[in-house]
């Protein structure tokens, strides 16, 4: 399970979540997504630890401590929602029957 940490610095970097997690833990893996046209962070990121203790540990001590500056948001998380390859809106007379000829 990964954990997510929020309302971080845009500023830090993998290696600092890195240590502060490390307090609790093995850490397997961090990561810090970035804009795509910017390529500055974007504020939040995932911790994956090696056990669930850990990660109940980290979560409970960090979640609303402040660090660098802000008060991080620290929780299990979420599945990835998956994004419907179908756009919304109308597009054109496509649901419009007022003008089709039977």
């Amino acid at each position: 399970m990964s954990i997510y940490v929020g309302n971080l610095s845009y500023s830090v970097t993998e290696d600092d979540l890195s240590k502060v997690f490390a307090e609790y833990g093995t850490v397997s893996r961090v990561q810090l997504p970035t804009d795509r046209e910017t390529g500055r962070a974007r504020g939040f990121g995932f911790v994956e630890m090696e056990s669930s203790a850990a990660e109940d540990a980290a979560i409970a001590a960090l979640d609303g401590a402040e660090w660098m500056g802000r008060a991080m948001k620290v929780n299990k998380a979420r599945p990835r929602e998956e994004k419907s390859t179908r756009s919304g809106g109308g597009g054109g007379n496509w649901g419009d029957r007022s003008n089709r000829r039977y």
